[in-house]
């Protein structure tokens, strides 16, 4: 919280004590837990299991101490709500429960973007990048913290993996933040909007989002680095490290690729003539959608709840699909939609063919037995968790595309949805038990579902 509450001191903002005492009691809590148990686990090596624990309570505890400044500022003064919007915030999802931003002081705007850079590659790999002394085990935390079916190691050591990420991270900040200010945006939100891009959050400046500045220039370079935001971060290394093709060569980034560019030009073929009246129009507001549904950050640059069905039905199907492995964004995942794909593909060559052998493979490399069943258990229990709490949701009142869709965008960490919480309003009128349902949907998608709801079955405790 130092950051942004250096922005409020030079400023002068109203920002300036909530964040001191928020600092504060972080601080107490943290430094008291730290003397208490400093000596107890010094020659301990966190298993499988404990990193689960320890990634989804971190995760947990983020979101209730990063709301402090929102309750001591009065923004928000509910804990369902100020729990929402910070867990909204590291999630990565965007949704929010604030009615009017462009009131809230600079600092806590600063803070409430910057939870969304924190929470993009990770608060545990950041720590185990900054903090040697929880380096030992740490591959049960990355695997519990990383999305994905598999986990590839960059570095042979966990803390350098996590150095590269972060400094691939650090080099496209700055470099969207430059970008941005050239194109005319102020400082506070050239920061806010590049910690929501690259982050794939979502949380904007203003009430209108990205379409408050009607900027072509600006949409293009949102645009593209909501794009790389989505992408794999190990490719973005590869490709600095001087490697031109690696992404070419990369079947999920293709698929990613050819996935977007396709929703994106049925998209505006669908809007012209019926919402826009010509068709430069009609792209660059569909490209615009698309990238930002897709990559799971949540700007809008239009509201897409007036749209012709068909786009409507493409924007939907954007929230399942999600971004790539390895990525600061959410949803199913390309290489789940992918391997699925491969293996129904593989299905019917094995009814046709009964004595084929068939493999499903990534590229040119098979996928094992135990990944497949990793990929299809995760996309049963995706989708049954969707759908309880879906239901769950509308028996609070609200209506069935609020309620179904609403959930969508939350365990798909995408923010805005249709109906009550589509992209020209927000979570805030929503019944406290829907937002308490939906702040766990967030928490559920952010950690991929498994390390979060193996935490209630009794046997996770036993020996």
């Amino acid at each position: 919280m130092l950051f942004p509450l250096g922005w409020s001191t030079y400023y002068q903002d109203a920002g300036v004590w909530p964040l001191i005492e928020s600092l504060l009691i972080t601080t107490g809590v943290g430094v008291s837990v730290y003397l208490c148990f400093r000596n107890t686990s010094s020659s301990h090596v966190i298993s499988h299991r404990e990193g689960m624990v320890i990634t989804t309570m971190g995760w947990a505890l983020a979101g209730i101490f990063g709301g402090l400044p929102f309750y001591f500022s009065g923004v928000l003064v509910e804990p369902v709500d100020f729990i929402f919007e910070t867990v909204s915030g590291f999630t990565t999802t965007g949704a929010s429960v604030i009615k009017d931003v462009e009131i809230v002081p600079g600092g806590l705007l600063l803070w409430r973007s910057f939870t969304h850079w924190l929470g993009g590659l990770g608060i545990v790999v950041l720590g185990l990048a900054i903090l040697p002394f929880l380096g030992v085990g740490g591959m049960q935390l990355y695997k519990a913290e990383v999305p994905g079916p598999t986990v590839d190691k960059l570095k042979p050591r966990l803390k350098d993996t996590a150095m590269i990420l972060w400094k691939v991270y650090l080099f496209l900040t700055v470099l969207e933040t430059v970008l941005l200010l050239v194109c005319g945006m102020d400082l506070l939100d050239s920061l806010c909007h590049t910690f929501g891009t690259l982050g794939t959050g979502g949380f904007s400046t203003k009430n209108a989002s990205i379409g408050y500045y009607n900027s072509v220039s600006i949409d293009t370079v949102v645009t593209v680095f909501m794009l790389i935001g989505g992408a794999n971060f190990a490719l973005h290394f590869q490709l600095v490290r001087g490697h031109p093709l690696v992404m070419w060569r990369d079947p999920e980034f293709r698929f990613y690729l050819a996935v977007f560019v396709g929703f994106w030009i049925v998209s505006a073929i669908n809007l012209y003539g019926a919402t826009y009246d010509t068709f430069g129009k009609a792209l660059r507001y569909a490209s615009f959608q698309v990238a930002s549904i897709m990559t799971t950050t949540g700007y809008a640059t239009a509201d897409f709840e007036v749209w012709p069905g068909l786009a409507q039905l493409i924007l939907a199907l954007c929230m399942f699909i999600g971004s790539s492995v390895g990525s600061t964004g959410g949803g199913m995942k390309c290489m789940r939609i992918i391997a699925l794909l491969k293996l129904a593909h593989g299905e019917l060559i094995r009814l046709t063919h009964p004595r084929a052998v068939s493999r499903v493979k990534l590229g040119t490399q098979a996928i094992s037995g135990d990944v497949l069943s990793s990929i299809w258990g995760f996309c049963a229990l995706w989708l049954a968790l969707l759908t309880v709490s879906a239901l769950a949701v509308s028996a609070t009142g609200l209506d069935p595309i609020t309620s179904f869709t609403g959930c969508l965008a939350c365990i798909a960490n995408v923010g805005p949805a249709f109906g009550a919480v589509g992209p020209m309003d927000n979570y805030a009128e929503l019944p406290q038990v829907a937002k308490w349902i939906m702040t766990l949907d967030m928490l559920l998608g952010r950690l991929e579902i498994y390390t979060v709801i193996i935490l209630f079955f009794p046997r996770f405790y036993r020996k």
